[in-house]
């Protein structure tokens, strides 16, 4: 049962619920939330709000600080945020979001994922007050410890899982151990005593089995929080390292700046919602004068861009993140003549450099990449399978190479 009845909660609760759930999904609502905050409160205690993470990987992009972001403003209220990392799980793998069962991770590796995820995450959560739980005990639970666990759902109600559902459908592989993941990912919340979990729209599953986990061993349901999926800068799929369309946590400031000034016009009200700190009337504001003062989309880009590396790296950081834009950008410290090249997008940025000239070869290219002198609109580029994204304008973007070099790519 929810703590106290909505009626009874004093209208500043109500109030730091409807901040905390902008532009998030709460599950079973707005003011279990409220009223969670509420007995919290009147029992002098914090509540304890959960985020779990899979270091399946070694990198943390901005769709990873959608959460994180959420998970700090709890931090800012007295809340203990408790980050935990998938020690065992990430060996298994999350299935969320998967076609086909992921090959299995060792301890090393996980291991060494996870020892990059503290630091990455401490760029946006106070790490000194952050409490850390692994779920690595997981994987020495006897069978008779695991069968309790397991009772807690039925065959057909995992299938219910969208992923399970379809890959079926499409006559694929299911393993026993995937369709066991989201009873282990519950089984945390069980471990920490979670009041709020956290995590991201394709979670939902995951994190509901957590509240029914809890109820099933007579403890109070966390309330869930589901934050919606960032899309990457290609503004097509959601981002990932996978798809290459991705701001990394660990990018430079004038890295991040970049990069957040070539996402497509659509995007700039979500990046504003999701990975600033800007508040609800702050962004309303910059709606407005977007989407009814007819603002230039650039302006608002600009102020995107800085925002997001404040929200990143610090205020000082995107102060000259800033200047360094406008230096190169605007007050045109590239030339304001120079050739262009028609690009059939996709198209690999090794073949675009050999087309231009700016590379005798693909490994010629690829050795400029490697040595750090290939910009993207200033952007110095370090993959060399990057692909190259070229806006539908009369602008396109700047490739160049060194100081003297310079292209205007424009799409085809």
């Amino acid at each position: 049962m929810e703590a106290n009845k909505p009626a009874e909660i004093p209208p500043q609760f109500v109030t730091q619920a409807k901040e905390l759930a902008a532009f998030v999904n709460v599950v079973p609502g707005e003011d279990a939330l409220a009223a969670r905050l509420w007995a919290a409160h009147t029992a002098g205690r914090k509540l304890r709000v959960k985020l779990g993470v899979d270091p399946t990987g070694s990198l943390l992009h901005l769709g990873h600080a959608v959460p994180l972001r959420l998970l700090r403003r709890f931090q800012d209220l007295g809340h203990q945020a408790v980050l935990v990392i998938g020690g065992f799980t990430a060996t298994i793998g999350d299935p969320t979001g998967r076609d086909k069962t992921r090959p299995r991770l060792t301890r090393e590796q996980v291991e060494e994922n996870a020892a990059t995820f503290i630091r990455q995450a401490g760029k946006i959560l106070d790490v000194e007050t952050l409490e850390v739980f692994y779920n690595t005990p997981l994987g020495s639970m006897t069978l008779n410890e695991l069968v309790p666990v397991f009772q807690t759902a039925s065959v057909n109600q995992l299938l219910a899982k969208e992923v399970f559902g379809k890959r079926m459908e499409d006559g694929g592989t299911l393993a026993i151990l995937e369709m066991l993941y989201p009873l282990l990912q519950a089984h945390d919340s069980l471990s920490v005593k979670a009041d709020i979990e956290l995590g991201g729209s394709d979670q939902r599953f995951n994190v509901l089995m957590g509240r029914q986990m809890q109820s099933h061993f007579g403890t109070e349901p966390q309330v869930a929080m589901l934050t919606r999926i960032l899309t990457g800068t290609d503004g097509e799929s959601k981002m990932s390292k996978s798809f290459g369309n991705f701001i990394a946590l660990d990018d430079e400031p004038n890295d991040v700046f970049g990069k957040v000034m070539r996402i497509p016009d659509r995007l700039i009200m979500e990046y504003m919602e999701l990975v600033t700190v800007l508040t609800p009337s702050q962004i309303e504001a910059a709606r407005k004068r977007l989407e009814e003062d007819g603002e230039n989309p650039m302006v608002l880009k600009r102020e995107a861009a800085t925002q997001v590396v404040c929200f990143i790296h610090g205020n000082d950081a995107a102060v000259d993140a800033l200047e360094h834009w406008d230096r190169v950008h605007r007050h045109r410290e590239v030339p304001a003549d120079m050739p262009s090249h028609t690009v059939a997008v996709p198209a690999r940025l090794v073949d675009v450099m050999v087309a231009c000239k700016l590379a005798g070869s693909k490994g010629q290219a690829r050795k400029f990449i490697q040595g750090g002198g290939v910009k993207l609109d200033g952007v110095k580029v370090s993959d060399t399978e990057t692909q190259v994204e070229v806006p539908g304008n009369s602008v396109g973007i700047v490739l160049s190479h060194g100081r003297r070099q310079f292209f205007r790519l424009l799409r085809a």
